[in-house]
C-alpha cells in the first residue's frame, strides 16, 4: 500500500495508570474439530496514588487479551487510604476463592515485604511501606492478587 494513501493514527497519549501483566494462560474449548486455543491475561493497573484494579480477560492472542483485561481493569478500580507513612490505616485478613491473605501497615522505611501478586497489587496501589502473608497453600496467581483486592476495599481511612 503506498505511504500517501495510509491513514496515520494520532499517537496514543499516555495513560496515567502503570499497568503489570501478572499472569497469562493458554486456555482450551474442545469442540468437535479438536481443541480452540486462547489465551487469558490477568492484569493490574494502579497510578501510585491510591487507585488500583485487577482484569483479567481472553482473548485469540495475547495482546488482544491483555488489552481487554487492562480495559476491564479500569472498570474495577478501588480507592485505597494510604496512610501518610505510606502504609494501609490497620490489619485486614481477605480471602478470595481458595486464597487467604494477611495486610498488614509496617514503620516507615521498610518497604514492600510481600510475596508474588500482593506486592504487585500494592506497589501498583501507591503503598510503600506493607508487610503482608499469603496464607493459604494455593500458588494460583489470579486469586492472590483478587484476595489483595478484596483486603484493599475492606479498608477504612
Amino acid at each position: 500500500m503506498p505511504r500517501e494513501n495510509r491513514k496515520f493514527h494520532k499517537p496514543r497519549e499516555k495513560s496515567e495508570y502503570d499497568q503489570k501483566v501478572l499472569d497469562i494462560r493458554r486456555v482450551a474449548r474442545v469442540v468437535a474439530g479438536g481443541r480452540r486455543f486462547s489465551f487469558r491475561a490477568t492484569v493490574v493497573i494502579g497510578n501510585r496514588k491510591g487507585k488500583v484494579g485487577v482484569g483479567v480477560a481472553k482473548g485469540g492472542d495475547v495482546t488482544v487479551a491483555i488489552e481487554k483485561a487492562t480495559a476491564k481493569a479500569r472498570k474495577r478500580i478501588v480507592i485505597v487510604p494510604i496512610s501518610k507513612f505510606g502504609s494501609i490505616p490497620h490489619d485486614v485478613e481477605a480471602k478470595f476463592s481458595a486464597a487467604r491473605v494477611l495486610l498488614r501497615p509496617a514503620p516507615p522505611g521498610s518497604g514492600i515485604i510481600a510475596g508474588g501478586p500482593v506486592r504487585v497489587v500494592a506497589s501498583l496501589a501507591g503503598i510503600q511501606n506493607l508487610s503482608s502473608k499469603i496464607l493459604s497453600r494455593t500458588p494460583n496467581k489470579l486469586n492472590n492478587a483478587l484476595a489483595a483486592m478484596e483486603g484493599l476495599k475492606k479498608l477504612r481511612a
